[in-house]
């Protein structure tokens, strides 16, 4: 928690937090005009279950989470839903530092064990996720987190 240098917190909360910022104030007027949308924020199970050795990046989800149901909030009477999806992690170039020890089989095991369906996420299942709750069948779900973590948060 005390190695994160200034910079590289600074880094993590201007990719997961600020970048939400910017989106807002490019897409919400456009959806504002229209009546409608959808916006989904890519959050983490960092930001419903912490896990040690990631106390900024943790911040910063459940910072994620937080915005998402804020937005929810302050922009339902627009007819602008806004859900977080929170995924597990996935086999990706950021699997070793996630995971806080080496990416060896033996600790991908171990990792893999804290998740009942026993396996990491793949791009699929947050696409999927994504696809539901942009569709017309999540139409009166906002506000939510929304676990793409094969039980892990459970």
């Amino acid at each position: 928690m005390l190695e994160v240098t200034e910079a590289d917190f600074d880094r993590v909360f201007a990719i997961n937090v600020k970048s939400i910022y910017h989106m807002a104030r490019a897409v919400v007027p456009i959806m504002r005009a229209q009546k409608r949308g959808v916006i989904f924020n890519v959050s983490s199970t960092a930001g419903l279950r912490p896990r040690p050795g990631l106390t900024w990046y943790n911040g910063s989800k459940g910072a994620v989470n937080l915005l998402s149901k804020s937005m929810a909030v302050e922009l339902g009477s627009d007819g602008i839903r806004v859900n977080a999806l929170c995924p597990v992690m996935g086999d990706t170039a950021l699997l070793e530092s996630f995971m806080g020890v080496p990416d060896t089989p033996e600790n991908r095991k171990k990792f893999v064990g804290t998740i009942p369906l026993g396996r990491l996420a793949r791009p699929l299942d947050v696409a999927k996720a994504a696809v539901f709750l942009a569709s017309d069948e999540a139409d009166f779900i906002t506000g939510a987190e929304l676990p793409v973590d094969g039980g892990r948060t459970v």
